[in-house]
């Protein structure tokens, strides 16, 4: 089954060149089903480069999905037109008394901010208590997720030495999760942040799962079954360029950056990269889709009422 966006957001053209079944608005509205109710807060400064990644994976399910485009309330992008902001995304404050099947919150480059400097945290804390009341499932992506364990358990973000920038093998913790259905036992991954989440700080005492971990990088992916939540600590969303992206801008603005590790072929930047996780991202996600769509109750409003 397709996805369904607006019809004039950009990502819309991109998708439906590659093959991906988009559904227009007038189309959606005359079937007789209920589709998925996802809702995107995305915060990474290329506001359509992350609508079209995410639009991407989950528009590749079986299911309808309606995924609805969401912004913190008092804050201004300063990369995307206002007029795209207008036009595309809702305010938290206008949809935060509906209810979502899935939320998905993105990274954001911020990390080398203390949580509670960064302008809109105490929206984020107010985003995150109410997704436990009106979201049946969460994936919180990079920053986001280094900022929900932090607000749910007090976690603390490290600054590393350097950018932890490449694309890195992880290994398969887990096998039999429902997240990690067909995975294979080693794979690869686009990792992009300043900062980490350490497994010595992860209480032991609440039940969070290390579904996925690299030798190299740490933690990457957990699952919290207590609060309906997968934190994902990398950027398994990314295109294909999205690294040599950062690395080209950098070196434009003459910022000190390294090459990405394991990405360019021979680690030459004069060679396109190879996609090596792609597969993987999919699988991610439409494992997450076919829980979500497995446990949510047909009434969107019974979602929460066992914790109101």
């Amino acid at each position: 089954m397709p996805i369904r966006i607006p019809n004039d957001l950009p990502a819309r053209a991109i998708l439906e060149k590659e093959g991906v079944m988009v559904m227009p608005e007038a189309t959606a509205a005359r079937q007789d089903i209920r589709a998925l109710k996802i809702g995107l807060l995305n915060l990474m400064p290329n506001k359509i480069k992350t609508e079209t990644q995410f639009a991407r994976l989950v528009g590749a399910t079986p299911l309808q999905v309606d995924l609805r485009l969401v912004r913190i309330t008092g804050h201004t992008p300063k990369n995307t037109p206002q007029e795209h902001m207008l036009a595309f995304y809702d305010a938290w404050e206008d949809v935060r008394h509906e209810k979502f099947d899935a939320f998905i919150i993105t990274g954001a480059p911020i990390e080398l901010l203390e949580f509670e400097h960064v302008t809109y945290w105490k929206e984020l804390q107010a985003i995150f208590d109410w997704t436990q009341t009106h979201v049946f499932s969460t994936m919180n992506i990079c920053w986001a997720a280094q900022a929900a364990l932090h607000h749910f358990y007090g976690v603390q973000k490290h600054t590393l030495p350097g950018k932890a920038f490449g694309v890195y093998r992880h290994r398969n913790l887990n096998p039999a999760s429902p997240f990690l259905r067909g995975f294979s036992d080693d794979f690869s991954m686009p990792v992009s942040r300043w900062t980490e989440v350490r497994r010595a700080d992860i209480p032991k005492d609440k039940k969070l799962e290390v579904l996925m971990e690299s030798d190299e990088m740490g933690l990457c992916l957990i699952n919290d079954p207590r609060h309906h939540s997968l934190y994902m600590f990398n950027h398994i969303e990314y295109d294909t360029t999205s690294l040599s992206d950062e690395y080209f801008r950098d070196v434009a603005a003459q910022k000190p950056i390294a090459v990405p590790a394991h990405y360019f072929p021979g680690d030459n930047p004069k060679v396109l990269p190879e996609n090596r996780w792609r597969s993987h991202a999919h699988l991610l996600f439409g494992n997450w889709i076919n829980e979500v769509y497995q446990g949510t109750p047909f009434d969107l409003n019974e979602i929460g009422k066992d914790k109101a």
